[in-house]
Formats: C-alpha cells, sequence, structure tokens
C-alpha cells in the first residue's frame, strides 16, 4: 500500500510540474502572440521622467535615452517628442537631458515612468500632419478593416501595414514624405488593431495569417485605381508584405518592397520577446512549441517566403544590428544573395523598427532613391 501511495504522489508532482512547465510556457510565448497594438514591447525599458522644462526633458540615463534621433517619449497618459541629446546640459552622472520637440497630450509629471517609442505622430493624418485623407474601409475576410487613405496623383499606391507594439499611427513618420513625391498612400489596420475585426484566437501569428488583410488592401487600392503598389511594411508588417508578394493573386501589380527591421526568422524574435519578460534560458524551448502549438507557426514558412530565389520584385531592407527583437542577420543574408534586387539600408544605433527615428533625413534619402525607378 505504501508502495502504492508512493507512486501516485510521484506520478502527481510530474504531473504538476509538466502542467506547470506548459502553463509557463503559454505565458512566455504571449510577450509576441500578445503584443498589444500600442503598447511598449518588453524589450524597451522603463524610464523616470526627472523634469520637464522649455525645450528640455530629463530622463534616467539609460542607453535606450542616448540613443541618437527623434522618438516617441510615451507613459500611461501621455506622449511627446524628444530629440536629440543634449551633451552639455546633463545635471547628473545618472541622467541624461534630450530636446523636447513638443508634447503631444497630456501633462507629463516628474516621477512619471515613460519609455521610447517609434511612434512620434498620435491621431490620424489630417490632426497629425495636416493632410488631407480618407477613412476606408477595407473588405477583409473576418470583417471590415480600417484604413487611412491620403490621395495623390500617381498611380503607383504605397500601402504601409505596422508592426509589433505599434499601430497605424506609425508609418505617419513617413507619410508627409510620400505624400510629397505624390504617392498615394492605404495605412491599413489589420486584425487584432483597434477597430479592426478580433483573430479567432485571439492571437497575433507575427504575419503567418496577418497577410491575408495586407492581401485584401492590395485588392483594395486596385480596385480604387492604383496600376501598381509598392507595400511598405515594419517588423511583422514587412514579413506580410513578403508573404503577400509570394502568394497574393495580385503579386503581378506589387512593383516594390520596402521592409523595415523585418522578422525574419520568428523563433529568434519570441524568444528575444520572453527573454525580455525574464523568461528563464530553460523555458524559452517551451514558449517556442508553445507558440507552434497554438498558431501553427513553423520557421520554415517564413524561411520560404524570404528564399532570396522567390524574390521577384526590387526591395529595400532597412536594418541593423541594433534590433535586439529580429536579428538583421537574415536581412544582410538576403541582401548579400540578391544583389539584383535588394538594397540594404545599414542603421547602426535604432531599436526595432525604429529605422527612421535614429536619422530621418538619411532615411528619407534612402526612400528617396528606391522609389524613384518606381515612379
Amino acid at each position: 500500500m505504501r508502495t502504492v501511495t508512493a507512486t501516485a504522489a510521484a506520478v502527481t508532482v510530474v504531473l504538476a510540474a509538466g502542467a506547470a512547465s506548459v502553463a509557463a510556457g503559454r505565458f512566455a510565448s504571449d510577450a509576441a502572440l500578445k503584443a498589444p497594438p500600442g503598447r511598449p514591447l518588453p524589450t524597451e525599458p522603463r524610464l523616470t521622467l526627472h523634469s520637464m522644462a522649455a525645450g528640455r526633458v530629463t530622463l534616467t540615463r539609460h542607453l535606450a535615452s542616448l540613443r541618437p534621433g527623434t522618438y516617441g517619449l510615451s507613459g500611461d497618459d501621455g506622449h511627446a517628442v524628444v530629440g536629440q541629446v543634449l551633451g552639455s546640459a546633463s545635471p547628473s552622472a545618472d541622467t541624461v537631458v534630450r530636446r523636447l520637440e513638443r508634447v503631444t497630450y497630456g501633462t507629463p509629471e516628474p516621477g512619471d515612468k515613460v519609455w521610447f517609442s517609434p511612434q512620434v505622430h498620435v491621431g490620424n493624418p489630417g490632426d497629425a500632419l495636416g493632410l488631407e485623407y480618407v477613412e476606408a474601409d477595407v473588405p477583409g475576410e473576418l470583417g471590415a478593416l480600417p484604413a487611412w487613405f491620403v490621395p495623390a496623383a500617381r498611380d503607383t499606391w504605397v500601402i504601409t501595414v505596422h508592426g509589433l507594439g505599434t499601430t497605424r499611427e506609425h508609418p505617419m513618420n513617413v507619410m508627409r514624405f510620400l505624400n510629397g513625391h505624390q504617392f498615394p498612400v492605404l495605412d491599413l489596420a489589420y486584425r487584432g488593431d483597434p477597430g479592426a475585426p478580433r483573430p479567432p484566437d485571439g492571437l497575433g501569428h507575427l504575419g503567418e495569417t496577418e497577410w491575408r488583410d495586407l492581401d485584401a488592401a492590395i485588392r483594395y487600392a486596385v480596385r480604387y485605381g492604383a496600376e501598381e503598389v509598392v507595400l511598405y511594411g515594419w517588423s511583422t508588417g514587412a514579413t506580410m508584405a513578403l508573404r503577400a508578394a509570394a502568394y497574393s493573386a495580385l503579386r503581378e501589380r506589387i512593383s516594390g518592397l520596402i521592409l523595415d527591421s523585418p522578422v525574419l526568422d520568428w523563433e529568434t524574435t519570441l524568444r528575444a520577446l520572453a527573454t525580455a519578460r525574464h523568461t528563464p534560458s530553460a523555458l524559452l524551448p517551451l514558449a517556442v512549441r508553445a507558440a507552434q502549438g497554438r498558431t501553427g507557426l513553423h520557421g520554415d514558412r517564413i524561411r520560404r517566403t524570404a528564399d532570396p530565389g522567390r524574390l521577384g520584385v526590387p526591395t529595400l531592407l532597412l536594418h541593423g544590428p541594433g534590433d535586439t527583437v529580429a536579428p538583421w542577420g537574415p536581412s544582410r543574408r538576403l541582401a548579400r544573395l540578391r544583389p539584383d534586387l535588394v538594397t540594404l539600408h545599414t542603421v547602426a544605433d535604432a531599436p526595432h523598427a525604429a529605422m527612421w527615428n535614429a536619422d530621418p533625413a538619411r532615411y528619407e534619402e534612402t526612400l528617396r532613391r528606391f522609389l524613384t525607378p518606381l515612379m
């Protein structure tokens, strides 16, 4: 009887440990599969706002607060835009002073926790940029997808699609540039975004299923006058653009791809986000398996999408070694193997999906050079 009891207890412990491991794997995989739009990724540190005065903001000294460029500075109750570090202005060794460009909304207070965001603009293209725009509903397989359409003269449209941790406000960083060069812009919200249909399982699929919403946007653009389209995606939005270029029934209408910080190795991205959530390294394989089981994701599908042999249109890759979410190794490989079609613009000191923020002028000049032959 004692033997039976001991065996039952051992089995119970093993089952409990197994259940706990499965639960831990699911929780860790949530870092990528349930990344809420418009909220910071776990890789983005929270900083303390120490003070804000005319044209200056003082923040905790951190590698993040020392980044070059222009960023959104977000908090739970406000948003501002900050520019370059003011090198000689720091009042202590533990703080950094940056140029305060503007406070978009809210009243930031000393002691607030804030984080850097690639989203510089808030609102819509009219209020944020002064651009004429139309609220559009793109018919998708799960329902209507909200989009902003900014009209212009050319018959080549640019369809923009954001990625992890951002919303359709993110592409407004380059919308004034695109409008100035007379490209109509269709800026898409897709499944899981505010105002868009919820995915059936409530999870993000890192572009694996979301690309079909981008395909719907291509159909919409062609229906309303686009002769050709350029797909412009950030992060998982770039992954969606690659999949659409490979599988869309209208792929012959795609004349170019612009891929900023593309997620080309979803397992590495998931591990990075789970690690930033303080997941023990021993549980990272469980997080990957949990993601596979919950979504059907398999690395070979994304790798097939980014197969250099499948690429058929001019492609601009904007990426760099500072991206800890989507490694830039696959981007370098793609550029090396297809120099006939791929241009790689390397950005040294920018986090994920913030290549524009690090040096807007240089980034936009690279865009201009790439888009000129496609006009």
